[in-house]
């Protein structure tokens, strides 16, 4: 079992640091202070390489049950604000934090408390201190891995106890996480102006600034429960049906899978992001597999074989569809390819049928933080609802 003190002082102040440990399955130790809430989480070890926008991350569903290690070196700067998170009701879903240095100060003019208190409030712990440069570099040699965060007292329980803990939870393959995370009942989000369409939209973990894409182009978004039925949206006369990002293995997600393909199969336009990519690949009849430590961050290069344009984008996915880059398959909707893919190592991300009656990333367009480069993709549904009209006139 290795073993690393990466405690670091972080201020001249009197207080008693709080004593925190990170632990790893695969016996690996990272001490440091704790900050946050105290308390002990377990969750799956992964990084982002973003360098702002640790809101948005830590808001988005899409983390539930991850412990986050930020790549960047200082965290807090920003403080905590009341627009910018992702997630209803405005709740934290990673699991933990692990960062470098906590910014003493917060410097924003949009801040109404720091990352500490609100961490505090909703009861989330952290640790800091930690050489996260040594620890990313573990990750990423090694993969993603089940771990622990422990503080106060628990932290300095012998460590062959805590590793007893960490490897005894359930690991994230074959994780059924949509239900942890959906909405309970459907709500809508109002279209600004005049509507032009209506979008049915599962919630798998969606964030809040993807009806706000929709809304802002005229698009009324009625989001659903992940576990809606075809009949129980088709009784809203949908224009399109979008499935969004959200956790978990989408190995799981049979009934989901079953009802994409009968939107595929009434021909009504689709489009999914993230989650929603790996649901449309298993939908035409792809496997999906985990990958050894994922994507997460704001600046990961993309390729569109469509268009032969490079965007850069914003990710978070621990799981792909199998698939090799412009691969082109059949399915039982027709022909279909991979519209694009990862330039780091040639990921699938994206799919389209070649009808053009769905398509999907694995990015997120609607990111925030982030790049808005692949923004114009909810555009480009709006323009196929409007090609496949097959409901309200207004869609002309």
């Amino acid at each position: 079992m290795s073993e690393q003190d990466s405690r670091t002082p972080q201020d001249n102040t009197c207080a008693q640091p709080l004593p925190a440990v990170l632990v790893l399955a695969d016996g690996s130790i990272y001490r440091g202070e704790g900050f946050g809430a105290a308390g002990s989480v377990l969750g799956e070890a992964v990084f982002t390489t973003a360098m702002t926008g640790y809101q948005e991350t830590m808001t988005d569903p899409s983390y539930h049950r991850q412990i986050v290690v930020a790549t960047a070196p200082q965290i807090g700067n920003t403080g905590w604000n009341d627009q910018d998170n992702e997630s209803r009701g405005n709740k934290i879903w990673v699991t933990g934090l692990v960062i470098r240095d906590l910014a003493h100060r917060v410097s924003n003019w949009r801040a109404c408390r720091s990352l500490d208190e609100e961490m505090k409030a909703q009861n989330i712990p952290g640790i800091k201190g930690v050489d996260t440069r040594a620890l990313v570099r573990h990750l990423r040699n090694h993969g993603s891995i089940a771990a622990g965060l422990f503080t106060g007292a628990q932290a300095e329980q012998d460590t062959d106890v805590l590793l007893d803990v960490v490897r005894n939870q359930p690991p994230m393959a074959g994780a059924d996480l949509a239900g942890d995370v959906t909405t309970d009942a459907s709500y809508t989000v109002e279209a600004m102006g005049i509507t032009r369409a209506r979008v049915v939209a599962f919630d798998m973990g969606i964030k809040t600034n993807t009806p706000r894409n929709f809304a802002a182009r005229g698009i009324e978004t009625v989001v659903v429960p992940a576990t809606t039925t075809f009949e129980e949206i088709s009784e809203l006369h949908p224009d399109g049906v979008f499935v969004s990002n959200g956790p978990g293995d989408p190995a799981t997600a049979d009934a989901m899978v079953e009802t994409v393909k009968k939107v595929l199969e009434h021909k009504i336009p689709f489009f999914g992001i993230c989650f929603g990519n790996q649901i449309f690949g298993r939908a035409l009849g792809r496997k999906t597999y985990k990958l050894k430590f994922g994507h997460r961050g704001i600046n990961i290069p993309v390729k569109n074989h469509d268009t032969g344009a490079i965007e850069i984008t914003a990710q978070n996915h621990g799981f792909a569809v199998e698939g090799t880059p412009g691969e082109k398959f059949s399915t039982p909707f027709g022909p279909a390819h991979v519209s694009h893919s990862c330039l780091n190592d040639g990921v699938v991300e994206g799919l389209a049928l070649d009808n053009g009656l769905g398509f999907s990333v694995q990015y997120h367009p609607e990111a925030a933080a982030g790049p808005h480069d692949a923004n114009p993709l909810f555009d480009q549904f709006i323009e196929l609802m409007a090609t496949h009209a097959h409901g309200p006139e207004h869609l002309a």
